[in-house]
């Protein structure tokens, strides 16, 4: 090959390089940038001649320059490529993101690969940066990950309510029942329902009725903590999960939420509702059969709770 057309093909390859939809950049050992093609500069705003010589983490001081300089050097010492995708680190250099389908994102989500370049002696004296736009990849995925965990959210909650649904709450009722066989730590059971429901409806329609288990709702989830499980069993019931909370811790929390919502009022269409609701607790202690037979004994104190008067919490007896 003559020296023309080594001349040629060496001028050609740098077109295809400056043309390439990936950012090609060189460093030397020293960290400065010697090669800058056109993905480079589009990107970043700065031309071939203004990144020549300079050092890339003054050029991008994003750059997180300890760990950027501990993948170089693996790469130099070892002779092998290094990579980085966008899920580990979704950036090396802070470019914002044009593409229209992907104009949600704020930045371009960029893989990157790391390339030993070696001199006429095997020496390496440079370091060969590529870096892919990845972004359409990470925003779809990302949304996908959103729809699936909204999904899931909608899988476990009750529309009306937002508590958690009936299904879901079983499953942690049964998750707290086998973590007390495991670690025999205090945890309770509350089920508590609306006195006379049916005569609310049926005075001031179903409308009303929802409003007021709405509202029976957001009372106990503004009074439980953060651990505990509230959930709405059908209708007008509702259950709590009380892990590390002995009968008499539950009572405590039965007897706030029953005189919170003794106060409460409801207004739906210019009426007053006034309503109350009875409570049943029940602590896991051992020999229970099962999470079932736990569920069984709060029911009991409900209605024992029924029918001493309503309007009031009952607790089993640890003897029974």
């Amino acid at each position: 090959m003559t020296v023309t057309d080594e001349l040629k093909s060496f001028h050609w390859l740098l077109e295809i390089i400056h043309s390439v939809d990936v950012g090609v950049m060189v460093l030397d050992r020293e960290y400065q940038v010697e090669v800058w093609n056109g993905f480079m500069e589009n990107h970043s705003g700065l031309a071939p001649d203004q990144t020549q010589g300079q050092s890339v983490f003054a050029l991008f001081p994003e750059i997180e320059e300890a760990w950027f300089r501990r993948k170089v050097e693996s790469v130099a010492l070892l002779g092998t490529p290094a990579f980085s995708i966008w899920e580990q680190r979704p950036f090396l250099m802070n470019f914002k993101s044009y593409q229209p389908i992907t104009g949600m994102a704020d930045f371009m989500y960029q893989n990157i690969t790391l390339l030993p370049l070696k001199s006429t002696t095997g020496v390496v004296e440079h370091i060969g940066v590529v870096i892919y736009d990845v972004t359409d990849v990470a925003v779809n995925k990302s949304q996908l990950q959103d729809a699936n965990m909204k999904l899931e959210r909608l899988s476990r909650t009750d529309r009306l309510t937002q508590l958690f649904n009936r299904g879901y709450w079983e499953e942690c009722l049964h998750a707290e029942y086998h973590r007390f066989n495991r670690y025999h730590q205090p945890v309770s059971l509350l089920i508590f329902d609306i006195d006379h429901f049916k005569k609310i409806n049926d005075t001031y329609g179903h409308p009303a009725g929802d409003e007021v288990i709405r509202q029976v709702a957001e009372a106990m989830r503004s009074l439980v903590r953060n651990t505990d499980i509230p959930g709405r069993y059908g209708g007008e019931e509702f259950v709590c999960l009380l892990p590390d909370t002995p009968g008499d811790g539950a009572m405590i929390l039965a007897e706030r939420i029953r005189t919170h919502i003794e106060r409460l009022l409801v207004m739906h269409e210019g009426r007053e509702i006034r309503f109350t609701v009875s409570l049943g607790v029940a602590e896991l202690v051992d020999g229970i059969a099962s999470a079932g037979t736990w569920l069984e004994q709060a029911d009991q104190m409900l209605y024992q709770s029924k029918h001493g008067g309503r309007n009031q919490s009952s607790l089993l007896p640890k003897s029974e």
